[in-house]
């Protein structure tokens, strides 16, 4: 009798370990009645690259649903739907601005969406974070010469101006030319280089005076307040005076800024070639006013030589 009892338990205990076995695999070979879910990590409703997270899933079967954003703690921030009537594999969209009911903006920090079933009654948590983040990033350049020169008439001297920057944390360098941007990164680093060749717009600008500002943007896309860092100057060929009064004959001297390392000249006729710096001359015999033409590659510049 005590053997047959014994057979009996452990007959038992195999059905009961068969049964939880089969409805272990079963609850896996389960379907999520969520799916296809798309949630936007990370947006500053103060930027415009991501300035709402947007949320979408699929629901598989016909439902009413709720939606809402919790913070990490379990606290409901917001709602973002209400007893919504859904179809089967019906894509459900929204957006979240980071405002709470009452109009204020919900602190930085990590959200998540949740979705309740309400004629299932599931409660499903997308597995899927939401990060605000609106506070803008912080940039410095790193440049010597606040007023430097460039030359960007390809010649290879002094082409372009080079700015090495660093960041706070990773973003976009931007550099902005009199309040307009020129230069935006492609890579979110925490050190990079601003090039600038002298151009905005894909066209060369004109000799003058510039003012370059930096600026920073995040993976979030808040930006930074500009930050002045220098005064440029495009300079391709530029003469110390624009009007030399010598006696006829008589020899003068004019410098020229320039960097490419000779230059062309030209006079009543006479021409030639000389090293950059201070150039040397000797002006005409006859009275008159007559005009000194300075080249470097393409750009020249001129003096009024007036002999009397």
């Amino acid at each position: 009798m005590a053997r047959v009892l014994s057979t009996a338990i452990v007959l038992a205990l195999l059905a009961a370990t068969a049964g939880a076995f089969a409805l272990t695999e079963g609850a896996k070979l389960e379907r999520s009645p969520i799916y296809g879910t798309r949630v936007d990590p990370l947006f500053s409703p103060n930027g415009k690259a991501h300035p709402v997270a947007n949320i979408a899933f699929r629901v598989r079967t016909r439902e009413r649903i709720d939606v809402w954003i919790e913070s990490t703690d379990g606290h409901k921030v917001t709602e973002l739907l209400k007893n919504r009537a859904t179809r089967p594999r019906q894509l459900v969209s929204v957006v979240w601005d980071a405002f709470t009911p009452s109009g204020i903006a919900a602190r930085d920090g990590v959200y998540r969406p949740v979705v309740k079933l309400v004629r299932s009654h599931r409660t499903i948590v997308l597995p899927s974070d939401i990060r605000l983040d609106t506070v803008a990033p912080k940039i410095r350049a790193h440049l010597a010469n606040k007023y430097p020169i460039i030359s960007p008439d390809g010649d290879g001297h002094g082409d372009s101006l080079r700015i090495p920057y660093t960041v706070n944390e990773p973003a976009h360098g931007i550099l902005l030319l009199r309040g307009k941007q020129v230069v935006y990164t492609n890579g979110q680093k925490l050190t990079g280089v601003l090039v600038w060749s002298g151009r905005r717009r894909g066209k060369g600008l004109r000799p003058g005076r510039y003012l370059l500002s930096v600026a920073a943007q995040d993976r979030a896309g808040n930006r930074s307040k500009a930050v002045p860092v220098a005064i440029a100057q495009i300079r391709y060929v530029v003469l110390a005076r624009q009007r030399v009064v010598v006696k006829p004959g008589r020899k003068f001297a004019l410098r020229v800024s320039t960097d490419a390392p000779t230059v062309e000249w030209r006079l009543h006729g006479r021409s030639g070639v000389q090293r950059s710096g201070t150039l040397h001359f000797t002006s005409p015999k006859s009275a008159g006013v007559y005009r000194l033409y300075v080249s470097a590659g393409n750009h020249t510049a001129v003096c009024a030589v007036v002999v009397a």
